[in-house]
């Protein structure tokens, strides 16, 4: 398995683990923000495959999700929504917050090995797109681990969201 198919699977596994996150999922907002990453992950494999075959647009689109999940999070605290969770989706989001550190290492590892230098800024755009993903999976699990889940958002520090 090449780089680039490894890469393909790694964002295919990505998109099927937060497809299942979201149909186990209750809570419309989580639900919602499960499958925008899902979605992510799709476009990152797009792209990729793009690369593999050596296109001229294999640019990594701009994205919107960091600002979608943030109104996401204050509709569901406007709306007070149900949100119990049990300990095994804390788990399961805990290990999203560790399968996209994995690929962001895995992407940066890639840029500094990168013999040109378009092919190195796509890895450092994908690295970044996972460091993002991560922090919208750690504050998921902030925003579940709460006793009453949300009473945190006029706190967050969605300042390290920022788009790369």
């Amino acid at each position: 398995m090449n780089i680039y198919e490894y890469a393909m699977q790694m964002e295919k596994d990505g998109e099927d683990f937060y497809r299942e996150l979201a149909g186990n999922c209750h809570v419309k907002g989580i639900k919602t923000i499960l499958t925008m990453l899902a979605n992510e992950e799709v476009k990152h494999f797009n792209v990729i495959a793009q690369l593999q075959k050596h296109a001229e647009n294999s640019l990594l689109a701009k994205t919107a999700v960091l600002e979608n999940v943030k109104n996401i999070f204050i509709r569901m605290k406007e709306e007070k929504a149900d949100m119990r969770f049990d300990s095994s989706e804390l788990a399961a989001y805990r290990k999203a917050m560790a399968l996209e550190e994995m690929s962001r290492k895995f992407y940066f590892e890639k840029a500094a090995n990168a013999g040109e230098e378009d092919i190195k800024q796509l890895f450092l755009r994908l690295a970044g797109e996972e460091e993002r993903h991560f922090w919208i999976m750690e504050n998921i699990v902030e925003f579940v681990a709460k006793p009453e889940p949300g009473n945190w958002l006029e706190n967050a520090e969605w300042h390290h969201l920022d788009e790369y």
